[in-house]
């Protein structure tokens, strides 16, 4: 097997397995940002059967934020989901840091607390790069149409058609890209008929 065929096979490998660490360490982070979102919003007099909500909408703010802001990535509309990733980032560090001295457990927990919140959101953009990445790098390579042999007596005054290589989008991309303009048809020069010969 040569090294050609190698290689493949250890990229898949290598980036599979990224994604399981990041979806592994992803999973704790939010655990442990949970819980203590949870407690914070139980001591704040939130009902019990209704304070896992507060994590939920703080954690996944974070995680929904952060698949815009690569989805998006060309587009202006970029900038307002990075404010709202930097706004969920902050509540959910906050939260977890007012958790740690509210709980009575001192400075130290709550510079431990920061780690679970901002592993969470390092891990989930991670985990969209990477998809993005594996993405652009699966997506296969359009060379255009093939040359269209010429037919064996042409029109008169026919223009062929000139056609360029497209592309290739990823899912993402071929949703929020604008579609191209058409070019204008060439006009035809058709014969006009005299009242002659």
């Amino acid at each position: 097997m040569s090294t050609a065929d190698q290689q493949p096979k250890s990229v898949r490998w290598a980036r599979w397995s990224a994604v399981l660490i990041v979806l592994v360490i992803g999973g704790a982070a939010f655990v442990l940002s949970f819980a203590a979102l949870r407690d914070l919003a139980i001591r704040a007099h939130t009902p019990n059967e209704l304070a896992w909500l507060f994590p939920v909408i703080v954690d996944g703010t974070i995680i929904q934020a952060t698949i815009a802001v690569l989805a998006l990535a060309d587009s202006p509309e970029r900038s307002f989901f990075t404010r709202v990733l930097i706004a969920g980032a902050t509540v959910s560090i906050g939260g977890n840091i007012a958790h740690a001295l509210v709980s009575g457990h001192g400075a130290l927990a709550a510079i431990l607390a920061v780690i679970a919140p901002a592993a969470l959101l390092l891990d989930t953009h991670g985990l969209a790069v990477l998809l993005r990445a594996a993405q652009r790098v699966s997506a296969p390579m359009v060379t255009g149409d093939p040359v269209a042999e010429p037919a064996d007596d042409p029109a008169p005054d026919v223009v062929p058609a000139v056609t360029t290589p497209v592309p290739a989008l990823s899912p993402v991309q071929a949703f929020h890209t604008p579609p191209r303009p058409v070019a204008p048809l060439l006009p035809v020069a058709v014969p006009i008929p005299t009242g002659g010969n």
